[in-house]
């Protein structure tokens, strides 16, 4: 596997306490060993009142030269302040505050902003809302004293009359169909790399007829090329009462400016507090991660912030910088440290300071590196889901995650098995000179739970077998879903006619009662450069044998089912007559864990 490039990430600390999240986040990260490379930069308040810019240029040219960036937190004033702050030198020359997070956006077309929210305690949600970030109520279209074409929009309303233009304030929500189309295809796409099933569309179209009209229409043709996700649209109010009491029941939820604002707010109260909140502002060429919560300057110095939102908003960046396995580990850290309660910040109901929490954090990280054994116990049905797909599918998942997983040498003894259950490790070594002889190696098998695969690992020799048909009698009678020898197998034909999955790196009658002798249940197993941990995942078919992390089960479930439907239409496309690299472009072929790409109806 070629090494990972490295990608450079701009960080701007910006204002109050985001320089002391940033860098606790950051001597964290640093846990993870990653090939990043981290670019300070300068935005904020300072930068307004030293140089009248809060995004001064240097930064901009920052931006450009890196792949991605990481901003702390902004603190914006009201109009008065912005001009009372500036330095004398630059006060009265005309200088205009437009908010850093709006020029980024806005400067890098940042569209959409998308906000998971996840339940760290108990797992019982997770869902994502994405918010549209550059029109709405938030396009900047809002004036007071009115011109006469504004005027005569709303001079009949009885407020506006009895005020007059110079007395009259207007905001303009706007909605056009290319800021709505790129949205919902956005979502769409969010949906499907998620293996989120349901689109719900924020809005109240029951007072904004014509705006909620022509968002309705739009959703209706780009919904028809995503015929697996079920779409619906509800009121704003309904969504937040629905956030509050069932936010189980939603997936992903796509939203107007103002409206997904709210709403992403009020996510982060359900998760807990903003002090969880992770966020990132996504375009088609930029993008910028940040957490949810403000500049808080009251709390600087203090050594109070939660740092577990801005190190939840750099594992949303390392998966969108195509690390996905560390983004995770990251996650769980998190999530671990959070349901423990013995090391919180104050607002989660703690004691612990901004540096002691990510310190926690980091522990997790380094013990997880230093006890690899440490799993995750994979659902039943995620077991199931993985033993239905073929394993080059499963390959490709776990390729697209960065994670090798091919016991490289095990061959299928018994053609068209399909299968799949947690690891049962067992390790064999030869047996010492001290004349015992025969030392009933196999007699672990008696206690290896329903649902396992055994993995025995006699470090790939062929001089002697490691299983037979006897085994496999018991193995099947105990509910076990295979077998892979990292060695040699007999009775081969027995095992056949049993219809029993067995894969083995050879074959040969040589008995190994006198040969090996057990050495190790529940220990790793190393097969070629792929270690195989107790808990992990064994998919095996005619293609052979490949191990599934436990702790990114279900999202190989999830993307391998992706693969498998991308792969039937392009065959089911090619079977209609369009040329093989049509249906492969046209599909998404290149990248097929991301879900089959459909024609769009202008295509």
């Amino acid at each position: 596997m070629k090494p990972t490039p490295t990608k450079s990430v701009a960080v701007l600390p910006g204002d109050g306490i985001g320089p002391e999240v940033v860098s606790a986040a950051l001597d964290t990260v640093e846990k993870l060993g990653l090939p990043l490379d981290f670019r300070l930069g300068d935005i904020g308040w300072d930068c307004w009142r030293q140089e009248g810019d809060p995004v001064p240029q240097r930064t901009w040219k920052l931006l450009e030269e890196t792949d991605t960036c990481l901003l702390g937190a902004i603190t914006s004033k009201p109009l008065r302040e912005t001009e009372a702050e500036l330095d004398p030198s630059l006060r009265g020359t005309g200088l205009t505050y437009v908010s850093p997070v709006l020029q980024l956006r806005q400067r890098l077309g940042l569209y959409a902003n998308i906000r998971p929210v996840t339940d760290l305690d108990q797992g019982r949600f997770d869902f994502t809302v994405i918010r549209e970030n550059t029109e709405g109520l938030y396009a900047g279209i809002d004036v007071h004293g009115l011109d006469e074409p504004l005027w005569n929009a709303v001079r009949h309303h009885p407020n506006a009359a009895a005020s007059g233009p110079e007395d009259t304030s207007l905001t303009l929500r706007l909605q056009t169909r290319h800021g709505i189309d790129r949205l919902l295809r956005f979502g769409f796409a969010h949906a499907e790399a998620h293996g989120k099933r349901l689109l719900t569309v924020v809005d109240k179209p029951m007072v904004l007829r014509n705006s909620g009209n022509l968002l309705r229409e739009r959703l209706e043709l780009i919904a028809r090329d995503h015929p697996d996700i079920e779409t619906e649209i509800l009121n704003v109010d309904a969504v937040a009462l629905w956030m509050v009491r069932r936010p189980e029941r939603f997936g992903v939820l796509v939203a107007e400016n103002m409206f997904g604002d709210i709403l992403s707010d009020l996510g982060a109260g359900v998760m807990g507090g903003l002090g969880l909140a992770p966020s990132g502002n996504i375009g088609d060429h930029g993008s910028y991660f940040e957490p949810v919560h403000g500049s808080a300057p009251g709390m600087v110095g203090q050594d109070k912030a939660n740092p577990m939102a801005m190190l939840l908003t750099v594992a949303q960046m390392l998966d969108h910088l195509g690390f996905d396995v560390p983004g995770e580990e990251l996650r769980d850290a998190v999530r671990t440290v959070a349901r423990a309660r013995t090391t919180v910040t104050y607002d989660l109901g703690g004691t612990a300071g901004t540096r002691e929490v990510a310190r926690a954090v980091a522990d997790r990280l380094g013990r997880k590196e230093a006890d690899p054994a440490e799993d995750t116990v994979v659902p039943e049905d995620v077991v199931d889901r993985l033993a239905r797909l073929d394993t080059a599918s499963v390959s490709d998942a776990l390729d697209s995650l960065g994670v090798g997983g091919v016991l490289a040498g095990l061959s299928a003894r018994v053609p068209g098995a399909r299968t799949a259950g947690l690891a049962y490790t067992v390790t064999y070594r030869p047996v010492g000179g001290d004349g015992q002889g025969f030392r009933n190696a196999a007699n672990y098998l008696d206690d290896v739970p329903a649902g396992s695969f055994v993995v025995v690992d006699n470090a790939g020799s062929t001089t002697c077998t490691n299983w037979g048909s006897l085994l496999t009698s018991v193995a099947r009678s105990r509910g076990v879903r295979g077998t892979a020898v990292h060695g040699s197998a007999r009775d081969i034909d027995e095992i056949r006619a049993a219809g029993y999955p067995l894969f083995s790196t050879g074959a040969t009658m040589v008995s190994g009662k006198n040969r090996v002798e057990l050495a190790a249940t529940g220990r790793p197993v190393t097969v070629g450069d792929v270690t195989v941990r107790p808990g992990d995942v064994v998919v095996a078919d005619d293609n052979g044998v490949l191990v599934v992390p436990a702790a990114h089960a279900a999202e190989v479930a999830d993307r391998a089912e992706r693969v498998e439907r991308t792969e039937t239409a392009i065959a089911e496309a090619v079977g209609g007559g369009l040329r093989l690299d049509e249906a492969r472009k046209r599909f998404g072929y290149a990248r097929p864990w991301e879900g089959p790409a459909r024609q769009t109806a202008d295509a």
